[in-house]
């Protein structure tokens, strides 16, 4: 009876399939393209992770179109497009364009969007077992 019941436990289902990651990023200036390296070598190291990349506040401008990296002027859209080929899924708050007055065509193609980036963060890490890091 107490073997059964521990096959049925979070932890046990977890570690049965692959590592699933949700990156969260809430200020793009400090965690833009530390997230993106971090992600890549996430990948790099561990290919079959599952990774959805969660933004809000000003962590959304690292996916407007034509955002850079203010002090390395690097450009985020083909760092995005590379790990979105790899299967990451970057998630933009609705409330964030709501509150900032910001409109969904003004973010690049491989941008997707979540109601609430807290509430999806939330329910990734409770409901659906990912893992949390935020660069």
């Amino acid at each position: 009876m107490l073997f059964a019941l521990g096959l049925n436990s979070p932890v046990m289902a977890q570690g049965a399939g692959s590592t699933k990651v949700v990156y969260h990023i809430d200020d793009a200036e400090t965690q833009g393209l530390k997230g993106l390296r971090n992600i890549r070598n996430h990948l790099d190291t561990s290919p079959q992770t599952t990774i959805i990349v969660v933004t809000h506040a000003n962590g959304v401008d690292m996916l407007m179109e034509g955002a850079k990296d203010k002090k390395n002027n690097v450009e985020y859209a083909p760092l995005v497009g590379a790990l979105k080929s790899r299967g990451v899924k970057f998630e933009v708050c609705e409330i964030t364009l709501k509150n900032r007055n910001l409109k969904k065509d003004q973010f690049i193609m491989d941008a997707d969007f979540t109601p609430s980036g807290v509430v999806r963060v939330a329910d990734l890490q409770y409901k659906d077992g990912f893992a949390y890091i935020k660069p």
